[in-house]
């Protein structure tokens, strides 16, 4: 029976690893009963990182990781702002919290885990320029580089103009948009004449 025990609770360490965590869904897919994750995180071979998900004892779980379970509990819900920025390497920002932007005003899922900033955002501003990047096994959906640079104009008041004007000089330099893309999301984000006089000095 230890046998067939330690085989099994090796089939979790590696199913774990491979998944950056688990839950109960995750060892049932592989036949594997949800009383595992208890036991073994009583035994010291997992740890708890949420309600119902648990991970490597050593594992660091990075801002990406994060971002794959807010996807996972948030379905509709899209990396935007200072996440997204650090998601696609744009700018210095590095938030403790995930910020998401929903469709629904009133639509915010208080998560054990990630702490969640939400934003809501309708029409263009919340359906162009969305991205599925796949992040520990899980479809995240993420602005693309140019929809965080309009939204870090359009939401100022929140990131601050330096963030802004510091996503807009490094994404463009890094060549992460081109210029006919970055207007029309500000055009259809009703932000164009906003961002067009810092992107004409920008170029000039």
């Amino acid at each position: 029976m230890n046998d067939v025990m330690n085989s099994t609770e090796q089939q979790v360490l590696a199913l774990t690893d491979k998944l950056g965590s688990v839950r109960a869904a995750d060892l049932l897919e592989h036949d594997i009963g949800r009383e595992y994750l208890s036991r073994m995180y009583h035994k010291g071979l997992l740890q708890r990182i949420a309600r119902g998900r648990y991970a490597l004892p050593d594992a660091e779980i990075s801002s990406h990781h994060a971002l794959a379970l807010f996807a996972n509990q948030v379905p509709g819900g899209v990396i935007t702002l200072l996440s997204a920025l650090a998601f696609h390497q744009i700018g210095t920002q590095n938030p403790h919290e995930v910020w998401a932007a929903v469709k629904a005003r009133g639509y915010d899922p208080d998560l054990d885990y990630p702490k969640v900033r939400y934003h809501y955002y309708s029409g263009a501003a919340y359906e162009k320029g969305i991205e599925t990047h796949r992040i520990d096994g899980v479809e995240v959906k993420i602005y693309s580089p140019a929809k965080t640079v309009v939204d870090c104009f359009r939401m100022r008041n929140k990131v601050g103009l330096d963030v802004a004007l510091e996503a807009l000089k490094e994404g463009w330099r890094d060549r992460r948009f081109t210029v006919d893309e970055l207007m029309l999301l500000a055009k259809e984000c009703r932000i164009a004449t906003v961002i067009q006089p810092h992107f004409e000095m920008l170029v000039a």
